[in-house]
């Protein structure tokens, strides 16, 4: 065993496993135990390097004292990208061609597992990047630029060789960010002091890094649509329900002025006794607006008469139907946060996300665009972060791209 895996966890932690020695004493190295780890995305590697180095023995220097060997951590240099594509003139329209055949490819897929009736849980439906445009944007040696990132891992059809230059990282770098770097290519190292060679470990890839998220957002958009159709049809009875009183409110109102109209200039009472009966009856309403103010702590509006009728009826219709309103705010809050923060990762790996392949109905994405909608409203006045991640969470279309500076 010669090379280490990195593996996503459900608890959304890497499991890192690794062909721990610093000798060489079996050419295929059968007898190497392997070591695993678990380690936080945010963690620094000096904090993986304490765990490796406490499971390794202690090697002599030179002075013959003993000591704990150093490790490295390298991954792929991004400037051996710009040395392979200088002299490949055609890079941009291959590049061209590899995107629309893989686009085709995706829609074939795509249009199997429909046939089939299943679909393939780790399938991430990336398009893979040009190179023209990063390129241009990262400048040669000597020169700033902006860096670019590549979701594909070890799914990567490049090959990664002992010939590949690395580049070794500080140590006070986070392990998500090392993991996300070096995704452009197919393996990182780590070096151990003493070792008879580094140790290739595979870099796991945007579909690697969000699956028991993705698993976990399907499974929530299951329960979600089976519950869609209940919530939706209660939603519009109770509606309805909330405009026939409107409708019967007008019309007591329309009655009201009927009546004073007549009592005044048909009968004989005239303005004389209206104009205290109409005083009184106002005065009345006015009481009685404080009076439903003091037992629904509500300000007494037509809207809120309308919203405090409609949800009265649709608790009623939620019972009577078994749809559980808790429940379904927690799925919806849940596949929320979910759809966040594998848009997050996206972000980070400068790739695309389709929400809707996860999701698979149009119903669910949109009891999710209107549960944050709620919440917008609710909460109201917002500071700036929280409104530059609303604006990311209705970005149109539903399919995400990392910014390129």
């Amino acid at each position: 065993m010669t090379k280490g895996k990195l593996l996503t966890t459900p608890t959304r932690l890497f499991k890192l496993i690794l062909p721990l020695t610093t000798s060489d004493v079996n050419s295929d190295r059968r007898d190497v135990e392997p070591l695993a780890l678990l380690v936080h995305p945010q963690q620094p590697l000096s904090y993986l390097e304490r765990l490796i180095q406490s499971e390794l023995p202690t090697i002599k220097s030179e002075d013959g004292k003993e000591r704990i060997p150093v490790i490295h951590f390298k991954a792929e240099d991004s400037m051996t990208e710009d040395a392979a594509s200088a002299g490949n003139a055609d890079a941009d329209s291959d590049a061209r061609q590899t995107n629309d055949e893989d686009s085709t490819t995706n829609e074939q897929e795509q249009a199997l597992d429909e046939q089939e009736g299943h679909e393939d849980p780790s399938h991430t439906h990336l398009r893979p990047r040009t190179k023209a445009s990063a390129d241009e944007l990262r400048g040669g040696p000597g020169e700033g630029g902006v860096e670019s990132y590549s979701a594909l891992g070890r799914e990567s059809e490049k090959d990664t060789n002992e010939d590949t230059p690395f580049v070794r990282w500080s140590k006070s770098t986070e392990i998500g960010d090392f993991i996300r770097d070096a995704a452009r290519g197919k393996e990182f190292a780590v070096e151990i002091e003493g070792a008879p060679r580094e140790i290739r470990v595979g870099v796991p890839s945007f579909g690697d890094r969000t699956y028991y998220l993705r698993m976990r957002l399907r499974k929530k958009s299951k329960e979600i649509a089976s519950l869609a159709d209940i919530k939706k049809e209660c939603d519009r009875l109770a509606e309805l329900a909330g405009q026939r009183v409107a409708y019967f409110g007008f019309s007591l109102m329309t009655g009201w002025m009927g009546l004073v109209y007549y009592l005044t200039f048909k009968t004989e009472l005239g303005w004389d006794v209206m104009e205290p009966v109409t005083y009184l009856v106002g005065l009345g309403g006015l009481i009685g607006g404080y009076l439903w103010f003091l037992l629904n702590k509500r300000e007494a509006s037509y809207r809120s008469a309308m919203n405090l009728t409609v949800s009265r009826r649709q608790n009623k219709l939620y019972e009577a139907k078994g749809l559980d309103l808790k429940r379904w705010e927690y799925l919806v809050e849940e596949a929320n946060a979910l759809r966040k923060e594998i848009i997050s990762v996206a972000m980070e790996y400068d790739t695309e996300y389709d929400e809707a392949r996860d999701m698979k109905d149009e119903k669910v994405i949109e009891a999710l665009k209107e549960h944050r909608h709620e919440k917008k409203r609710m909460r109201g006045g917002k500071s700036g972060g929280d409104e530059q991640e609303e604006e990311e969470g209705e970005r149109e279309p539903r399919k995400w791209e990392g910014a390129r500076g």
